[in-house]
């Protein structure tokens, strides 16, 4: 367990903040630190499929030791294998968190108050499998017999967000013959979009919502509903659940073309290597592949259990989180992928951290006492240096991820401008850009100069395979929740995004009122919030 000394109060605590600020010193900018030779070896390690590159961090061998004390005094490893074990580490709702048992294919159980979950876990897989199967061989058809060509998967946040990113990510090897379409605002518009690009004979919903409560989702869903309807269609011929056992969206007395469960163990943020990607994920590129992926985020899984915390990658990458966050006070971090089918990566990771871990109390209710959680943003690279990289060497500073992919999907284009292909072109830039951060550069003329010393890390993987696509999500999974134990925080529930939605009831209601009854004035105290309904409606 945690000790219960306050993070704050804690002697490598104290250490680190002196450190930080010796960091300051001259003699300590990356240019002078990244003239060691040795300095590659020393802070990066290649495991579990990944190579990740610490060097130009602004770290040296002594706070990487006041780090690793850390990580030990706040025992987050042993806290790692508590949560794969099962403990309710989600203590405001008294909850399992097991995500990590929807990729589990080793042998041994995964318990829950005494209940092992890994039947259900096989179950869901093989369920995902047959109906995948069925669907690719036109056994399971539309109602009007044709087959599924476009697949809208309808959810919000979690329940979209992973999906997405990995759906992207593995374009280049769907070959099912079906396009999938991502129905998460509310806003009628991203609903027009999609029903002008389909054919409603040939068209899949896949509703997504743990509860079914989801105010846009059921909104959404309504929509297809009508749609189907206005079609002819009947919406239990081509509407797909996921969603928990006995919620509305499982309702025996209306049966869907299938539902699959999900379980409150699985956040909805952490949730893509459940049946909440599963489904979609399987029939956009096939069983296999989507299986491939899980075992890549079990491997990443088992390295962030039992590596040593000297080479263990996510303890070492969130430690680091920590150190920029509240040591050097970067209250932001760009996430800068060198591939364009990781665009969707950086939308994902910013929902994982910052519903995770944008927290202010402890588990025991108590101020945390410093600031947790980062401001996350990204865009792939080049496209990003031609973006906000202005503000990154010259502006303020915030550190990045760089992650470059050594072996492109597509290389049957070999055209060369300038004596390289576009994706030496790409490394170039990728190869240049956290040097130059690091370095800066001096200039007679000080609009030209370059300050320098901008922290970075980069990751590497080899190619965009499913395996390679699951250890990257699992790695930032396994940041997320070891930064959330550093600081002691629970990252896994989520109440940040309910006072919002509640002020929106009382607002849905008096529209709802004035739709009845046109006459009906509204009874707003506001007066900002009442000019926009005067004025809408």
């Amino acid at each position: 367990m945690i000790s219960p000394q306050s993070l704050t109060s804690l002697p490598t605590w104290h250490s680190l903040e002196t450190r930080a600020t010796t960091m300051g010193l001259p003699e300590n900018h990356l240019k002078h630190l990244l003239t060691d030779p040795d300095r590659l070896r020393r802070f990066s390690v290649d495991a579990a499929g990944l190579f990740y590159d610490f060097s130009r961090q602004r770290i040296n061998l002594e706070i990487f030791d006041l780090l690793m004390a850390l990580a030990e005094q706040r025992q987050i490893k042993a806290k790692f294998k508590e949560m794969a074990r099962g403990a309710h580490l989600n203590i405001t709702e008294d909850r399992a968190v097991l995500h990590t048992a929807t990729r589990k294919f080793a042998p041994g159980p995964v318990m829950d108050q005494g209940e092992d979950v890994m039947p259900d876990m096989i179950h869901i897989r093989d369920d995902i499998r047959n109906f995948a199967a069925g669907v690719h061989s036109g056994q399971i058809r539309a109602e009007k017999g044709s087959l599924f060509k476009d697949i809208v998967v309808i959810g919000i946040g979690g329940s979209y967000l992973g999906t997405e990113f990995v759906s992207t990510a593995l374009a280049g090897l769907a070959d099912k013959g079906i396009t999938l379409h991502f129905l998460a605002n509310v806003d009628i518009d991203n609903f027009g979009a999609i029903a002008s690009r389909i054919l409603p004979e040939t068209t899949l919903w896949i509703i997504i919502s743990k509860s079914y409560t989801t105010t846009e989702t059921n909104a959404n869903a309504n929509q297809a509903y009508e749609y189907l309807k206005q079609h002819n269609l009947d919406p239990r011929k081509h509407v797909v659940t996921v969603t928990s056992k006995g919620s509305p969206g499982d309702d025996p007395s209306n049966p869907m073309l299938a539902t699959f469960h999900m379980f409150d163990y699985i956040g909805g943020r952490f949730s893509v290597t459940s049946a909440v990607g599963g489904v979609p994920l399987s029939l956009y590129l096939g069983y296999d592949r989507f299986e491939r992926f899980l075992k890549g985020a079990e491997e990443m899984d088992i390295h962030a259990e039992t590596a040593p915390e000297s080479q263990n990658i996510p303890l070492i990458a969130a430690l680091i989180s920590v150190w920029n966050n509240n040591f050097l006070k970067y209250p932001a971090c760009g996430l800068i992928p060198y591939s364009s089918p990781l665009a969707k990566l950086a939308p994902h990771i910013q929902q994982l951290s910052m519903e995770s871990n944008g927290k202010s109390v402890t588990i025991d209710g108590q101020p945390v006492g410093v600031d947790c959680g980062n401001i996350v943003f990204g865009e792939p690279g080049t496209n990003a240096q031609h973006s906000f990289f202005q503000l990154a060497h010259q502006g303020r500073a915030f550190p990045i991820d760089f992650i470059g992919v050594r072996k492109p999907h597509y290389t049957q284009y070999p055209a060369t401008y300038k004596g390289v292909t576009n994706h030496q072109e790409l490394w170039a830039n990728l190869i240049a850009q956290p040097q130059a951060l690091a370095l800066g550069s001096q200039h007679e003329n000080p609009a030209r100069s370059f300050p320098g010393n901008r922290p970075s890390s980069t990751i590497v993987i080899s190619e965009l395979s499913p395996e390679n696509i699951g250890r990257l999500l699992a790695f930032y999974e396994a940041k997320t929740v070891f930064e959330a134990f550093i600081w002691n925080i629970n990252p896994f529930d989520q109440f940040g995004v309910e006072l919002g939605k509640v002020m929106a009831t009382d607002i849905r209601k008096q529209m709802a009122e004035k739709n009845k009854n046109p006459g009906y004035r509204f009874d707003i105290p506001d007066p900002i919030q009442r000019y926009y309904l005067e004025t809408l409606f």
